[in-house]
């Protein structure tokens, strides 16, 4: 006989949905155990409780693969409308109280996130009842995730111009020219843009943002783009330099605390630095929800105080 709704109510609890949801979305019971702080015995232990509870298998093993039932489909539908009514929830109650709350995904290319604290300490402090997740990637990824409207609000520079995307500029993105201490371009009276790009140039991979700004540079005054080695982050790119592979253009804000031990230095070059703007974008047909608002109001109000934080940081 079916399950009434007061038999599964009492058999099963929401630690139990909130294990089922990471399993299903990681497919895997060791990945869902590192994200939720449990052991895997611990989050095989939930499961086999909540199959009990609805007499029904949700997951099962073909080979070494994990794959859900129908069972195990059906309850995630379930389980992601509940998760929904509750974050709504919390949205509502904390509308009653005057506040703000909710869930805040934010999406970083690798040059923003040494933006993103900046942004986040004062917007939480006004907000506490937000919660803020961030996840960092490369230009072409985020590009792929706001065609997949799977985020929020993604942090950017580059937005390109042929895509239905609302974009909000807050802050100058300078990238500039850096050689390791010690480097023969340091010792000459002036250095030309070729010269140093003649100095095995360390680059960021394709879909890079400010790969693609150093491009658009060279393109427009008809430099050569020599690549001694493609890199696959500017932190990596970074230690590179230190170690004495090459050089480099680096967001500025990325490299304070090596330009203030003298382990890199910037070099004068003509038409340097190069500036962009770090945009808050989101397609354009997206309907904002009270914590997206909250964070966009926050930052175009904020605007002169974030450039002079970040000025101080850099001084």
């Amino acid at each position: 006989m079916p399950l009434s709704v007061q038999q599964i109510t009492s058999r099963m609890t929401f630690r139990q949905l909130q294990v089922f949801k990471a399993v299903y979305q990681l497919q895997s019971y060791s990945k869902a155990g590192e994200l939720l702080g449990l052991t895997q015995p611990a989050v095989s232990s939930q499961m086999r409780q909540l199959e009990s509870a609805l007499n029904q298998p949700l997951f099962e093993y073909v080979g070494r693969r994990l794959f859900c039932t129908a069972a195990g489909e059906r309850l995630a539908l379930s389980i992601n409308a509940i998760f929904t009514e509750l974050s709504n929830l919390q949205t509502d109650l904390a509308a009653l109280k005057g506040q703000v709350a909710g869930d805040l995904r934010l999406v970083a290319v690798n040059t923003a996130q040494y933006v993103v604290p900046y942004l986040l300490r004062a917007f939480l402090d006004l907000h506490p009842q937000i919660s803020v997740s961030v996840s960092v990637v490369n230009r072409a990824a985020a590009l792929q995730r706001l065609n997949d409207n799977h985020d929020d609000l993604v942090i950017m520079g580059m937005v390109p111009a042929d895509k239905p995307l609302a974009s909000l500029p807050f802050l100058n993105n300078e990238l500039v020219p850096v050689v390791p201490a010690g480097h023969p371009l340091l010792k000459k009276a002036q250095v030309s843009a070729q010269d140093f790009l003649d100095s095995e140039l360390l680059i960021r991979e394709p879909g890079s943002g400010s790969r693609l700004a150093l491009e658009q540079y060279c393109q427009q005054q008809r430099l050569n783009l020599q690549v001694t080695m493609e890199l696959g982050s500017n932190d990596v790119v970074k230690q590179a330099v230190i170690a004495g592979l090459g050089v480099a253009v680096l967001p500025k804000i990325s490299i304070l605390s090596e330009l203030a031990l003298g382990k890199l230095h910037i070099v004068p070059l003509e038409g340097f630095p190069l500036r962009r703007s770090w945009c808050v974008v989101h397609p354009q047909a997206k309907h904002p929800t009270p914590a997206m608002q909250a964070f966009l109001d926050y930052v175009q109000q904020n605007i002169r105080q974030l450039e002079q934080v970040v000025a101080n940081a850099a001084s």
